[in-house]
């Protein structure tokens, strides 16, 4: 429902076990590496445990998709099974014929271990996997011990893995179980994801499924972390309904109010999955400077200087150049005046890179190690340092500084072409065209010489696609905001630029 809204081109947070979706934290990294080493072992048990929803079906399809042709694979999703229907549900998987009605132990044994060697015969492996294992009764898994028995002078002729939740170790170190633990060849238990993981794992998730831009801000995060425990299930089913919630408000980010209400939704009575990690946030968040850095140090630096502006609630970002005044007394919204006088407010998430590609000051959501939220105007890129305005106070510190404190959340304000819309497509045209054309001819460094009756066609098609490219966006040749606000910037003669351009000499 919302992945047109967002720009998906699937639903990024199905709990299906997609491998394309599997985000290789170290956890994952090392439960996949024990799995391919017992598998290219010489027989034996494999055994991968952890707790529900923590990624062990997916590693596991990895794993598969990694095999050659020359493995024949049975696969059990379901194993609540007697020792007889185990055995026959074996012979179902590797196309092994039995006598109909057919329960006698023996006789299943024994065709699985003609089939064993005559696959080992013709040079393949054959490998047994059951999800689920931690239902597998003692009887069966004794069955399963005795399975491993079938070998030759050289190696075992199959190969188990077992993968279940941590009850299963909990079943295996029983004394009665003790000749199969002891012939596991390598076993991990993979645990919850970490803070950063989480945020990884998300971001991740939503590129594999066609988003270039982020959804959830690093406070969104911080919450979804301690609602979910790190479990990458629960971070699914949270973030599929947190993106319906908002759609259906019609905003751009995942916001913290809208996930809470998710996990109410998913959980029942909302409850922290790590008691006593709830924090509330001080109230340290500069509302005046949102008027400054939004109203005022960005709209007004996009025109030429008139008259000096000045009031105790505004400061000026160090630029000859003032604008639009913001009018507090007004009670309407920096963005929408901004809107009014032609401008637009856009909305995004990134790293100090994205900001340097687009050389546009810009208004930063910074958030400190205590979880209090505060906002600065970034004016200036030079170096390994950044000039930010904070309060009435301009300020000169280092960009790992800014990094520290910054999630990535920022606004900017840039000026559309007139006319036009959100995106602007190919077959299209009028004036619309005619910027584009003339500010790539500006991104080109050919002579600017006014063409009519331009046609977004083909050709004007690649030049978008190139220009895509240079500047680390999509190149899918239609102009939307993105690329708008990158070929606004390359007309730097009347705006502000983040980072001094050097000039040839």
């Amino acid at each position: 429902m919302y992945n047109e809204y967002f720009g998906l081109k699937e639903p990024p947070f199905s709990i299906a076990p997609d491998p394309r979706y599997l985000y290789m934290s170290k956890e994952h990294r090392e439960a996949l590496a024990h799995l391919v080493y017992g598998f290219n072992s010489d027989g034996g048990f494999v055994l991968l445990t952890g707790e529900v929803g923590t990624g062990k079906t997916t590693v596991c399809r990895c794993l598969l998709e990694q095999t050659h042709d020359n493995t024949s694979i049975a696969y059990i999703l379901n194993p609540k099974l007697t020792v007889p229907e185990l055995l026959a549900t074996v012979c179902d998987e590797l196309g092994i014929k039995y006598p109909k009605d057919n329960s006698s132990i023996k006789v299943f044994v024994d065709l699985i271990n003609v089939c064993l060697l005559e696959t080992h015969a013709t040079g393949r492996k054959t490998v047994l996997l059951i999800d689920e294992a931690q239902n597998l009764s003692s009887e069966v898994l004794e069955q399963l011990r005795l399975l491993t028995n079938l070998e030759t002078n050289q190696r075992k002729l199959l190969q188990i893995i077992l993968i279940g939740q941590p009850e299963l170790r909990d079943k295996l170190s029983k004394p009665d179980l003790r000749q199969l633990s002891q012939r596991i060849i390598a076993r991990y238990h993979l645990g919850v994801l970490s803070r950063k993981d989480v945020g990884s794992y998300v971001s991740h998730r939503l590129s594999v499924a066609g988003l270039q831009d982020q959804l959830f801000p690093g406070a969104t995060i911080n919450k979804l972390y301690r609602l979910s425990g790190g479990v990458p299930r629960l971070i699914n089913v949270l973030c599929d309904r947190a993106l319906l919630g908002t759609y259906t408000l019609n905003k751009k980010f995942v916001n913290t109010s809208t996930l809470k209400k998710a996990a109410r939704e998913v959980f029942g009575e909302l409850k922290s999955r790590r008691p006593g990690q709830y924090r509330k946030a001080a109230a340290w968040v500069f509302s005046s400077l949102i008027i400054i850095a939004v109203g005022v140090v960005l709209a007004a630096t996009y025109y030429k200087e008139k008259s000096h502006y000045k009031e105790k609630s505004q400061v000026t970002t160090g630029y000859e150049k003032v604008g639009i005044p913001y009018q507090p007394a007004n009670n309407v919204p920096a963005c929408d005046q901004a809107e009014a006088g032609g401008l637009k407010c856009y909305e995004s998430l990134g790293s100090l890179n994205r900001l340097r590609n687009i050389n546009r000051p810009a208004v930063l959501k910074l958030s400190d190690s205590e979880g209090n939220q505060y906002y600065a105007a970034l004016t200036a890129m030079k170096g390994d340092s950044a000039k930010i305005i904070v309060g009435a106070e301009t300020r000169e510190v280092s960009l790992k500084d800014v990094e520290s404190f910054w999630p990535g959340e920022y606004i900017l304000l840039w000026r559309p072409p007139a006319d036009s819309k959100d995106v602007i497509k190919p077959g299209v045209q009028g004036p619309v065209v005619q910027w584009l054309d003339k500010q790539l001819t500006l991104f080109e460094g050919g002579p600017n010489l006014p063409r009519e009756n331009l046609q977004y066609d083909d050709e004007l098609v690649k030049r978008v696609k190139i220009f895509q490219l240079a500047k680390g966006l999509v190149p899918d040749g239609k102009a939307g905001t993105q690329t708008m606000i990158h070929l606004d910037a390359a007309d730097s003669s009347d705006k502000p630029s983040l980072v001094e351009m050097q000039k040839d000499r």
